[in-house]
């Protein structure tokens, strides 16, 4: 039934890949890009409810700051230049060091005072970095990247380019997040990463056609994923990035286990039927617990990854449609040349590796496990870590940018403190008091590099007469009642401490300790900052939370499938193998995960239960008529582990080209990608079958009675074993039957 219907519709189906693929592939060029850190939670948690709470308050912290190297010695260039960056229609207001001594004369603030404000924020202590402070409009928000280019142009007519003029500030990194993070930038990557694996595909089939219909497959279905995300309204971000690589492997190792399987049935009477026999239960099963790794990710708060976790668990759906469902109209178009198997069996012998591993098992399995434990030790030394400016090229413009404003005038990271004087009617002179003190309390803190309210426009003294006095206030009110820093009338007050970059001491113990230092229920703190913490904090509980989960659900799956507990929770122990030695090396190097290396761990756990899968199911079967283990783990390890050790190569090689990518979060994924695959071979193909190698013989008895129970098996007993194999079985049989005997 099955191969008839390949046989008929095979033609069809591959002409309906080639067709749909440009359809596909325009919609998935269609997916946005959003990089915004505040989507990193939920709408709904505390941290993000204050934050925007301040952002209706006082409007979204989204500025740009422009430094123009002596530019205090052409403050007409400067003017000039801010005035033309203020007619793009994304920018609401510029501030210059000329415009801000206009306005703190004219509130009578001190000359000495003036300098002190305005350095550090608008001019460096060398007096010869201007800088620019660019407020941007509800457009400008919701276009950061066309504000930014619009913003190098008008510095370019002013003749602003190279080292002379330097771009800093939220928008301008998340703009080039999502240049770094596009799918257009990392194209040229992920394509390298289909020319390496074309080329070990073919070195493994050993013929053209075969093996760009296969990898035709391949780039159909991540398509086809990254299609429906858009279908279904998803984003790309730097996360959904590394999508298209998973899909690909996922796919690739499918496509060639049926490949495998199909040329080891070759002799059988349909191969094909034979194959697919064998096949669907290991990959089903394995796409079954694959899909709850990754839908595990979506308990965590990051925004990124649990959109991560709903896009890949359709993407594993995708590749087992593609792989097993697809690669049989491959095969018929072009069927495997029996010659060529039998060929392949002595181009790669797999037998001499096979029979030390299972001959020292024992030995093998001890050191195996002492390694697991070792590097394992590694993982309660796991630390967290989010910043956005390590997420690009330390050799890049904008990171060089940067560092040398945070060096010459003013920090981009910052906590802001609302102070809520509530109904009491308070005079405006009290609250400026209030506004000071609270300021100096925040300044005692190291961290804290500088801060910046409505009272900075003030003099320190205000003048004794009180007609003055309300002259003056009255002037601030009408000439600049309108900004940024009080709210609601002049309920709401906020301060922005501005933190250092080089501070010794992580951003939410900063948080704490400044929460601490205020100890008042009526200020609360919030900004980017503590959207970092809280996303940092979760990175680490969303890492065990999601794999512990998805590891006690596939272990179930995996003790129901085997149909004993003993057998469940050995077959769990390799695929702890990946999470334990790679990212156990991490904590023993002290080397921070981020939310791309907290969500390998799914996959990982995926890539490890695929291939175990597949060996398990073979291994069952030997083990029903054998009853030995040490010569089912063999025999299983001959008959998988070609294919389980082809795919990770293939897919693993590939993966290297991404760490070519100068976008960190790609290159990092590359590198963890391609160690997790190597530490999964591992675990499936040397701690696997050397401890069920251990596992007891049945006695004698038990085997006769197993054999009078399957003594309706004769040549099948071995769909899908080699040649040489299946003598080596009949030879096995008749020697068990005259023990019997």
């Amino acid at each position: 039934m099955i191969s008839s219907f390949y046989k008929k519709y095979s033609k069809q189906l591959i002409w309906g890949v080639f067709c749909t693929l440009p359809i596909l592939t325009f919609l998935a060029e269609l997916l946005p890009s959003n990089n915004d850190i505040e989507t990193w939670l939920p709408s709904d948690s505390d941290v993000r409810i204050v934050y925007d709470r301040f952002k209706a308050e006082f409007g979204a912290e989204e500025v740009i700051l422009v430094a123009l190297q002596d530019g205090l010695n052409q403050p007409l260039l400067v003017e000039s230049t801010a005035g033309r960056i203020e007619t793009l229609p994304t920018v609401r207001q510029c501030w210059t060091p000329q415009r801000l001594k206009n306005i703190l004369n004219e509130l009578k603030v001190e000359p000495e005072q003036i300098e002190y404000r305005l350095n550090g924020l608008l001019m460096n202590s060398e007096k010869n970095v201007a800088g620019i402070l660019v407020l941007l409009s509800d457009e400008g928000i919701k276009n950061r990247a066309g504000t930014v280019e619009g913003i190098r142009e008008k510095l370019e007519y002013n003749q602003l380019i190279g080292k002379e003029v330097q771009l800093a500030g939220a928008p301008v990194v998340v703009a080039e997040l999502d240049r770094l993070g596009s799918q257009k930038n990392n194209k040229k990557f992920f394509i390298i990463t289909l020319l390496i694996s074309l080329v070990l595909l073919y070195y493994s089939f050993r013929e053209w056609k075969k093996t760009l219909a296969t990898l035709g497959l391949t780039i159909w279905a991540i398509n086809l994923t990254t299609a429906l995300i858009y279908l279904g309204g998803g984003e790309m971000n730097f996360i959904l990035g590394a999508l298209s690589v998973m899909v690909m492997v996922f796919t690739l190792a499918i496509s060639i286990h049926v490949h495998h399987y199909v040329a080891s049935c070759i002799d059988e009477e349909d191969p094909l039927i034979a194959a697919l026999r064998i096949a669907w239960k290991p990959c089903c099963l394995a796409t079954l617990t694959t899909t709850i790794g990754l839908f595990s990710l979506t308990v965590s708060e990051i925004g990124p990854v649990i959109q991560f976790g709903y896009a890949a668990s359709i993407g594993t759906f995708v590749s087992l449609i593609t792989g097993l469902g697809l690669t049989p109209a491959v095969l018929t178009l072009w069927p495997i040349d029996p010659k060529t198997v039998h060929a392949g069996e002595q181009r790669w012998d797999f037998r001499r590796c096979a029979n030390w591993l299972i001959d020292h098992s024992g030995r093998v399995s001890i050191a195996t496990i002492v390694l697991v434990m070792i590097t394992g030790i590694g993982l309660f030394s796991l630390k967290t870590k989010i910043d956005p400016l390590d997420f690009l090229p330390s050799d890049g413009r904008v990171i060089q940018d940067v560092r040398s404003v945070q060096n010459n005038l003013t920090e981009l990271d910052s906590v802001e403190a609302i102070i809520d004087f509530g109904d009491e009617e308070i005079p405006f002179i009290k609250k400026i008091d209030r506004v000071r003190q609270l300021e100096n309390t925040i300044k005692q803190h190291p961290a804290v590099r500088h801060t910046m309210s409505l009272a900075s426009f003030f003099p320190k003294q205000f003048p004794d007469s009180p007609f003055e006095t309300a002259r003056l206030l009255s002037h601030a009110q009408s000439s600049h009642g309108k900004n940024d820093f009080v709210s609601d009338g002049d309920r709401l007050w906020r301060i922005s401490a501005r933190i250092h970059s080089n501070a010794d001491m992580p951003q939410d113990l900063i948080y704490d300790e400044l929460t601490a230092l205020i100890d008042d229920p009526n200020i609360i703190l919030t900004g980017v900052a503590p959207l970092l913490r809280r996303a940092q904090s979760q990175i680490f509980i969303g890492f065990w939370e999601s794999f512990s989960m998805a590891f006690l659900i596939i272990t179930v799956i995996m003790i129901i499938s085997l149909r004993s507990i003993k057998a469940g929770l050995v077959a769990m122990v390799p695929n702890l193998t990946p999470i334990c030695i790679v990212f156990g090396i991490l904590g023993w190097f002290q080397i921070p995960i981020d939310i791309g290396i907290m969500m390998t761990a799914s996959i990982a756990l995926g890539i490890a239960v695929d291939g175990t899968f597949h060996f398990l199911v073979r291994y069952q079967s030997q083990f029903r008529l054998t009853r030995d283990s040490a010569k089912s783990s063999r025999d299983s390890l001959l008959m998988t582990g070609e294919p389980i050790f082809t795919a990770a190569v293939i897919t693993g090689v590939g993966m290297i080209a991404l760490t070519l990518s100068n976008f960190v979060p790609t290159a990092r994924f590359g590198y963890m990608m391609a160690s997790l695959l190597a530490a999964a071979l591992i675990g499936d193909l040397v701690l696997l079958p050397c401890l069920l190698a251990l596992r007891p013989k049945k006695s004698i008895e038990d085997e006769t009675t197993d054999r009078n129970d399957s003594s309706d098996l004769p040549e099948r007993q071995l769909p899908g074993a080699p040649h040489f194999l299946k003598q080596n079985q009949r030879g096995t049989k008749d020697q068990t039957e005259k023990a019997v005997a």
